[in-house]
């Protein structure tokens, strides 16, 4: 069965096919310097499977790619699903590889909440109810590439969401105070330096470009908050409830950002 520890939920490059470098699309913008069509491999992308410009990805325009993580479903697909066999030693399972990645990817994001869910002492009284999502879950990851094809996430996301919101009002129950909640509300620019937002539920929340310079994110709620171009510097984010990497890498920081355990410091964040 699939290895759900946290190590396995995040992207390694190594063990992949460069499956988001070849199954995914963008669009020339802001975050990458070309097009490219779905199916298509990156120009960047080597014979290894590695990219040629990993380590000058922004400079060179390509900065969605430093702020993407696929939940360690590119690996899963490529040495699980596929056996260890790529699309250029299998040219006729690309396109059904190329297919299968997203789904998996939806699936490995459910993996890593409820992960988290259940690393969470005050969703105690959620944990059965949480171990059995995860495992239901992670039997889907285990599927033949045929079904994962025609997997429809949609009522699995639906079934794991209710968990997810219960264990968020217990974990933010803790913060103390009256719980707040600004769930997907439009907070595009907005200036919230020093804001108090301790126990927040921001999810769904469009934060992009605003300014948290300072905020209080503690125990804040931030699954699927969009937080492009925010600006985290001297923030706290001390146990920010269903965090990601990709976020933090989408946003900008400093030394002074205050980060949960576990997670890495953009490297494109000021010092």
């Amino acid at each position: 069965m699939p290895d759900t520890r946290e190590s396995a939920l995040r992207g390694d490059c190594a063990q992949c096919f460069g499956l988001c470098c070849v199954a995914l699309p963008f669009a020339r913008s802001a975050d990458f310097a070309v097009d490219k069509s779905a199916g298509d491999p990156c120009r960047n992308l080597q014979d290894d499977f590695r990219c040629g410009i990993h380590t000058r990805l922004r400079p060179s325009g390509f900065q969605g790619c430093t702020v993407y993580d696929c939940f360690g479903a590119g690996q899963h697909v490529s040495q699980v699903t596929f056996g260890g066999v790529s699309w250029r030693e299998a040219p006729g399972t690309a396109r059904q590889m190329y297919e299968v990645f997203p789904v998996v990817r939806q699936l490995h994001e459910l993996l890593r909440y409820l992960t988290e869910a259940l690393e969470r002492p005050a969703a105690r009284p959620l944990h059965g109810e949480l171990r059995a999502a995860l495992a239901r879950v992670r039997e889907l990851t285990a599927l033949p590439a045929a079904d994962l094809e025609k997997l429809d996430v949609a009522p699995v996301r639906a079934e794991v969401n209710p968990l997810l919101l219960r264990t968020s009002e217990l974990v933010r129950a803790t913060a103390g105070g009256r719980p707040r909640g600004r769930r997907g509300a439009d907070l595009i620019g907005k200036r919230l330096r020093g804001a108090k937002l301790r126990g927040t539920d921001l999810r769904g929340a469009l934060l992009i470009a605003a300014d948290l310079t300072g905020a209080d994110l503690t125990l804040a709620d931030l699954i699927g908050a969009d937080l492009r171009d925010a600006d985290l510097s001297g923030a706290v984010l001390t146990d920010a409830l269903f965090l990601t990497q990709p976020q933090l890498n989408s946003a900008r920081g400093d030394a002074a950002t205050v980060l949960p355990a576990g997670f890495e410091r953009p490297s494109h964040w000021t010092s």
